[in-house]
C-alpha cells in the first residue's frame, strides 16, 4: 500500500514549499517518501504545451475552451504515469504538488456555476478512468485569498516555463478568486479532503511551519493505516 497525498490550492498558496517540507518531515519520521510536481513543464510534450498555453501563445484564457485546456493537463499526467507508478512502487508515501483536483478547479472556474459539475465529472472520467491515474488518499487544500495569491506570485523566482512575473492565469485575480471558490466547493462535497488555512485571524500569512504542522495533522491518520497495513503484510 502506497499513500498518495496531493497538495492543492490556488497559485501562490505555497504548494511547492509545503510539499517539500512535508516530504522531508515524513522521511524524518521513517517513511520512504518521494514527491512529484505537476505540471512537468520541461519533462513532457504536454507539459511544454501547457507552458505555451500559460504564456498566452494560444490566446487568452477565454480563447481556449476549458475542456481543451483540461486535456493538456490530464495528458501531462498520463505521459508521466510510468514515473508516478515507479515512485509509488518504491515508496511508502508519494506527495504530489498539484494533481487531478487542480484540473477540476481551474477548468470549472472558467464556466458559469450551473455548468461546472458536468465538466468536473468529465475531467474526472478522463483522468481516472480513461488515463488510469490513481486517486489520492488525501487532498490537502491550502486556503488563501486571491489578493494574497497575486502578491505571492509576484515574489516567485523565475519558473522554467515562463520568464514573466505571472502567467495568464496568475495575472487574473478575478479568475483566481473563482478557482478558490471551486476548490472550496470540491473540498466540501468530496471525501478525503482536508482544508488548511494559510491566513491567520488578522488576515496575515501564518508561519510556514505552522501551516505544515496542520498538514501533518491531516496526514497522521493515513500513517496509522500505513503502519497497520505493514504489520498485516508481515
Amino acid at each position: 500500500m502506497t499513500v498518495l497525498i496531493a497538495i492543492e490550492g490556488i497559485d501562490g498558496a505555497g504548494k511547492g514549499t509545503q510539499a517539500e517540507l512535508i516530504t522531508r518531515r515524513l522521511r524524518d519520521l521513517g517513511y520512504q517518501t518521494d514527491s512529484i510536481q505537476f505540471p512537468r513543464y520541461s519533462a513532457t510534450s504536454f507539459g511544454e504545451a501547457i507552458g505555451d498555453f500559460l504564456n498566452g501563445r494560444f490566446g487568452s484564457l477565454e480563447d481556449v475552451h476549458p475542456q481543451l485546456a483540461a486535456v493538456l493537463y490530464a495528458g501531462d499526467r498520463f505521459e508521466s504515469l510510468s514515473v508516478l507508478q515507479e515512485s509509488m512502487n518504491s515508496n511508502d508515501i508519494v506527495v504530489l504538488d498539484r494533481f487531478t483536483a487542480s484540473n477540476f478547479a481551474h477548468q470549472s472556474a472558467k464556466l458559469p456555476k450551473p455548468e461546472r459539475v458536468k465538466l468536473i465529472n468529465w475531467i474526472d472520467d478522463i483522468e481516472h478512468r480513461v488515463f488510469g491515474l490513481p486517486r489520492p488518499n488525501l487532498n490537502v487544500l491550502l486556503e488563501i485569498s486571491s489578493s494574497w495569491s497575486r502578491e505571492l506570485v509576484g515574489r516567485k523566482n523565475e519558473r522554467d516555463y515562463t520568464s514573466d512575473e505571472a502567467d495568464i492565469q496568475e495575472d487574473d485575480q478575478s479568475y483566481l478568486e473563482r478557482v478558490r471558490e471551486c476548490y472550496r466547493s470540491i473540498a466540501e462535497s468530496q471525501p478525503n479532503w482536508c482544508v488548511v488555512e494559510c491566513l491567520g485571524d488578522d488576515g496575515d500569512l501564518r508561519a510556514v511551519q505552522a501551516i505544515n504542522d496542520d498538514i501533518l495533522t491531516c496526514v497522521r491518520p493515513l500513517l496509522s493505516d500505513l503502519l497497520n497495513q505493514t504489520a498485516r503484510s508481515h
